[in-house]
């Protein structure tokens, strides 16, 4: 079926590929796609947005939608609906403003739990058991308007970021497929959102993968999970060198935090418990598993 509403759709990373395929699927009357430039210094593991746009002969930007130009553009255009899946500027009320019938936003959390950046990585980090993907009207304060749908999703204990990055993008393709054509016939629901069930996260730099040794085992592992691959990793210092911990477990047993306690398994001691080290990095040096890395004299050693 295809639909008459015209749509605007800013989109970046797996979600926004995977929503705007889903549209598309829908037959969504898609006349704009506004993405971003790669970055040179992230990892690119994800799905190019430029490159599904073009596949389906869809203008797209890659300049911020806030601009002047942009926001002629837009109002050149007209538009029914601004969908945003992932995109990373801020939208500015005066462009929200032209979606005649609605701009709206998929989140990756179960809102208003995790508003704000990066949710799906403090989720695990903070140790949580579910999240989810949440779509919502867009207002001034971020993630802030009326829900319209949402799907929860589980976090395994053995879940990474990663893991449960890809079951939420599979959560907000399920949200957006039964939520559009609700949506062009105007009988979505709008749920107002209490904040004051929720919190805010901000972003998160490379640095705040520092690991706090007195933390306990299992805040430690859910840091290293939270940030490995393809995030830049959780680290500490080892005489002076920096090691990044890809890999780790927590496990019981006592010892002073920092202090290595084993080589075989590479035990280390936390404010409670002790962390296996499974794989890791050091500085210079590429990845190795902790049993290539550990030796004899390593026991004792502390680290910072």
């Amino acid at each position: 079926m295809t639909y008459s509403a015209k749509v605007i759709v800013c989109a970046y990373h797996n979600v926004g590929y995977r929503c705007l395929e889903e549209l598309l699927r829908q037959g969504a009357d898609i006349r704009l796609v506004f993405t971003h430039e790669d970055s040179p210094t992230e990892e690119i593991w994800f799905a190019p947005v430029r490159e599904l746009a073009g596949q389906h002969g869809i203008p797209c930007v890659t300049t911020d939608i806030n601009l002047p130009e942009n926001v002629a553009r837009l109002r050149e255009l007209a538009p029914d609906f601004l969908l945003s899946f992932y995109y990373r500027n801020m939208i500015k009320p005066e462009v929200l403003e032209l979606a005649t019938q609605g701009a709206l936003n998929l989140h990756g959390s179960y809102l208003p739990r995790y508003r704000g950046r990066v949710p799906v990585n403090w989720a695990v980090i903070n140790g949580e058991t579910e999240t989810g993907a949440t779509l919502h009207y867009m207002v001034e304060k971020p993630d802030a308007g009326d829900i319209v749908d949402r799907e929860k999703v589980a976090i395994d204990f053995t879940d990474t970021a990663l893991d449960v990055f890809n079951k939420v993008t599979d959560a907000a393709v399920t949200v957006i497929g039964r939520s559009w054509p609700k949506l062009v016939a105007g009988t979505a629901p709008r749920v107002p959102m209490d904040l004051t069930a929720g919190n805010y996260c901000g972003g998160r730099k490379p640095a705040d993968g520092l690991i706090d040794w007195s933390k306990s085992a299992v805040g430690i592992y859910n840091l290293v999970r939270g940030v490995t691959h393809p995030y830049p990793g959780a680290f500490t210092t080892l005489a002076g060198k920096k090691v990044t911990i890809w890999s780790a477990w927590p496990v019981a047993g006592s010892g002073e935090p920092g202090r290595v306690v084993s080589t075989s398994p590479l035990l280390v001691g936390t404010g409670d418990g002790l962390l296996e080290i499974r794989s890791l990095q050091v500085e210079g040096e590429a990845e190795m598993k902790a049993a290539k890395f550990a030796t004899t004299q390593l026991r004792n050693k502390r680290f910072n």
